[in-house]
């Protein structure tokens, strides 16, 4: 029952999630619970057992956030907006490299790489 190709995995919220173990607890099957939210048998059993663990916290996202800098590095021309934003967070990334104590031709050499992904 895997996602199409090329699609993207589903995101529960924890209000999404706590819906459909209250399903589950409220006399369902494990197997009306399944087909009425089209997951799987490991998702529920894996949100069910933290649920017990840990109640509502625990079922909380725990994703990362990925670099943000690859929205603009990726894209050949830049809105003036899109500019400044991404100037502004390479400063802020050389500033947080200065802090933790990189040398500054470090710093410059890092900044060179990430302007010139985004000229090419």
């Amino acid at each position: 029952m895997g996602r199409p190709k090329g699609g993207k995995n589903r995101e529960w919220t924890v209000d999404m999630k706590l819906e459909v173990i209250n399903y589950y607890f409220d006399g369902h099957t494990q197997y009306e619970t399944l087909e009425y939210f089209k997951i799987s048998s490991s998702q529920l059993r894996t949100w069910i057992r933290r649920y017990n663990e840990g109640g509502i916290d625990v079922l909380e996202n725990k994703r990362k956030p990925g670099n943000p800098l690859v929205k603009y590095s990726r894209r050949k021309e830049l809105t003036e907006i899109e500019q400044l934003e991404y100037e502004n967070m390479i400063l802020r990334i050389e500033n947080e490299r200065l802090k933790k104590g990189y040398t500054q031709e470090d710093v410059i050499l890092a900044r060179e790489k990430l302007l010139e992904k985004n000229t090419k």
